[in-house]
């Protein structure tokens, strides 16, 4: 699992800062979008070639670990 989240990277240069694969500008959240919208990995790959196999994991991957936080605490003001 720890090669897939290496592959993300967080870059106040890229992206605004949001969690991207591999310095590219290709934000986890977008290829998460694609994923729900119904494109299949294959769609994918063949839209932006820069995107390997194990970058659509490790976008799936990063979120299975955002989803397992237990709470969240709302901030004071």
């Amino acid at each position: 699992m720890s090669d897939l989240f290496a592959r993300i990277t967080l870059d106040p240069a890229i992206c605004h800062g949001k969690p991207s694969l591999r310095g590219l500008r290709y934000p986890v959240e977008g290829v998460l979008e694609w994923l729900s919208s119904g494109m299949t990995v294959e769609q994918i790959l063949a839209d932006y070639p820069d995107l390997e196999v194990d970058d659509i994991r490790a976008a799936l991957a990063y979120a299975t670990r955002l989803s397992q936080i237990k709470r969240i605490d709302p901030l004071a003001a």
